[in-house]
């Protein structure tokens, strides 16, 4: 992992931390799902528990590492629902204040890119927005900014929770039973999901762009096309009248 960022390396919080890893990694899916830290590394945690879990590196429950990884979903479905929770009833009661403020963690550009997404897709942003980088953070902010029904939030939420759990958990799972020596090579995994997680923001950063150049090329080319207003009705002068006078008048003799 690169200097600086071995914070975000499973292989380092493992070291670091052995076995409670697990516990802790339920309070950072926690905080991701719905305190405003969208740099947290949720994603690669999942996958990276999976292979843990798989290979035998994390042994936190009496069983076979079937049975574990089950449980292990269990507990990171409730962080990742009680964060989503938590960030919905956050946004419903002080919402307001939160969109007046553009701090360093919380921008306003954030907020209104995810309400923009969450606008064209309703409650199945909830479900889509759980895989991709940032809106994932956002997005039950702004549905409790909204005042999306409670109801409804907490079932979409579960689903979306419990489909990125199951997904990227049993990924990981798979592949660190199938593949054991990627548990001691990571890093090129994590990079690897980390770019697949970012893909579908920079592409549509690359849209918005591509269609904030048309719409002002089409701008400048509308107001520079046909004779403007000032060259086609010029104001007259008092000499223009005068003119017109002295041709009447010879047009009489």
């Amino acid at each position: 992992m690169m200097a600086g960022l071995e914070w975000m390396s499973p292989d380092f919080l493992l070291a670091t931390f052995g076995e409670p890893l697990f516990w802790i990694s339920l309070v950072i899916i926690f905080v991701e799902c719905g305190l405003f830290f969208p740099f947290l590394p949720g994603d690669s945690l999942l996958i990276a528990l999976g292979i843990f879990i798989a290979t035998g590196k994390i042994d936190i429950f009496f069983g076979p590492p079937g049975l574990e990884i089950v449980i292990a979903m269990l507990f990171f479905l409730a962080a990742a629902f009680a964060g989503n929770v938590t960030g919905y009833e956050i946004g419903r009661k002080i919402g307001p204040r939160l969109y007046q403020r553009n701090g360093r963690l919380l921008k306003q550009s954030h907020l209104d890119q995810t309400r923009e997404f969450f606008d064209k897709h309703g409650s199945k942003a909830l479900v889509i927005g759980r895989f991709i980088a940032f809106i994932r953070t956002y997005v039950t902010v702004v549905a409790g900014v909204t005042h999306m029904d409670r109801r409804k939030f907490y079932v979409w939420s579960l689903v979306g929770g419990a489909l990125w759990v199951l997904t990227i958990t049993l990924f990981g799972f798979f592949v660190g039973a199938r593949w054991p020596w990627l548990a001691d090579n990571i890093d090129y995994l994590i990079l690897l999901l980390f770019a697949l997680a970012f893909a579908p923001a920079m592409v549509e950063w690359f849209r918005r762009r591509r269609t904030a150049a048309r719409l002002a090329a089409d701008g400048d080319t509308s107001g520079s096309d046909g004779p403007s207003l000032d060259s086609a009705v010029a104001p007259r002068a008092p000499a223009d009248d005068e003119a017109d006078h002295r041709l009447e008048r010879g047009a009489d003799r």
